[in-house]
């Protein structure tokens, strides 16, 4: 019998992720809702008219905006059964607006489980006693495929820079474009502009300093046939994805190792493609949608953790933190 899950989506969510719930809602009995940001915000009077909780082996949070959770701890702590999923986290252990918010706000939920996108994090949570398990991030767009054409943007990055927490992105693009000056720092839509702008480039620059987990834009340029040159988050994660450093991607820690590697396969074309393709392969075959989904309802079989019910102390003292 299929596990019955309530799926709580953002409403708004800018990065398609339906294929994902499609894939999801196929290995569970799923009640899928998309919450709007005034419901997010206070999910007491959400639950209160819309949710019997019995009616479900696990209530899953699945990337709604953390920074409306964070004042409900109180009451998401009542919620039974409860897990969430969560690509943000890594912000946790760096300097942006949420460094060390994460780790308080799971010591006030003890039984919450967190499926958590990067593996290092991972572990870093679990030895803070979270209950967490590492699900990686892959390509959720169908849209986002090789179309085969010619590549006439040899080297670029698609994405922002101005965001909080990305000040070394700027930082490592800006010291590749004195050496390499006609690198394209672009901006696109999201959907088919997207995907087309990833087909147009040869050499996809991912400056990603020391987050110590690869953000989405790894997987989707891999999956439309960039070589992808990314900075190195560690061997420990590159294991537990399968990154293989000049056979399905490009690894870097300085500027002068990216262009002496670049320099190599500019003279070699035929390895370079090599790359693309077995990064291409790599992402069809481990992290598409359907297999995220597969891993995602696998995280969420195990028993979950009692729940204590806090004492009036307890109560007094996670009020005053909200």
């Amino acid at each position: 019998m299929m596990m019955k899950i309530l799926l709580l989506v953002h409403k708004q969510r800018r990065t398609i992720l339906d294929r994902l719930y499609e894939d999801i809602a196929a290995h569970t009995d799923c009640d899928l809702r998309r919450l709007s940001r005034d419901e997010q915000s206070n999910l007491r009077r959400y639950f209160h008219d819309n949710v019997d909780v019995d009616r479900y082996e696990r209530i899953v949070l699945f990337d709604l905006r953390f920074k409306r959770l964070v004042r409900q701890a109180l009451f998401i702590r009542s919620i039974p059964n409860l897990v969430t999923v969560e690509f943000d986290v890594w912000q946790n252990y760096h300097q942006t607006e949420h460094q060390g918010e994460f780790s308080a706000h799971f010591r006030r939920l003890p039984a919450i489980r967190v499926l958590s996108s990067g593996f290092q994090v991972t572990k870093k949570l679990l030895t803070e006693g979270v209950d967490a398990i590492f699900i990686p991030k892959g390509c959720y767009q169908d849209s986002l495929r090789n179309f085969g054409d010619v590549r006439d943007i040899e080297l670029a990055f698609i994405g922002t820079t101005k965001a909080d927490g990305y000040q070394n992105r700027r930082a490592v693009l800006d010291a590749i474009r004195e050496h390499e000056p006609e690198m394209k720092v672009l901006v696109t839509e999201s959907g088919n502009d997207y995907c087309v702008m990833l087909n147009r480039i040869r050499f996809f620059i991912s400056p990603d300093m020391g987050m110590g987990e690869y953000m989405i834009k790894n997987f989707e340029a891999m999956a439309c046939g960039c070589v992808l040159c990314s900075f190195d988050q560690g061997e420990e994660e590159n294991q537990a994805l399968g990154f293989i450093d000049m056979e399905n991607l490009v690894l870097f820690r300085s500027v002068d190792e990216l262009r002496e590697k670049l320099q190599r396969l500019r003279a070699d074309p035929a390895q370079a493609d090599r790359i693309a393709a077995a990064g291409q392969a790599l992402v069809e075959r481990e992290y598409t949608c359907a297999r995220i989904g597969e891993r995602i309802v696998e995280a969420l079989r195990p028993p979950l953790r009692p729940n204590p019910v806090p004492g009036l102390l307890e109560r007094f003292r996670l009020a005053l933190r909200l």
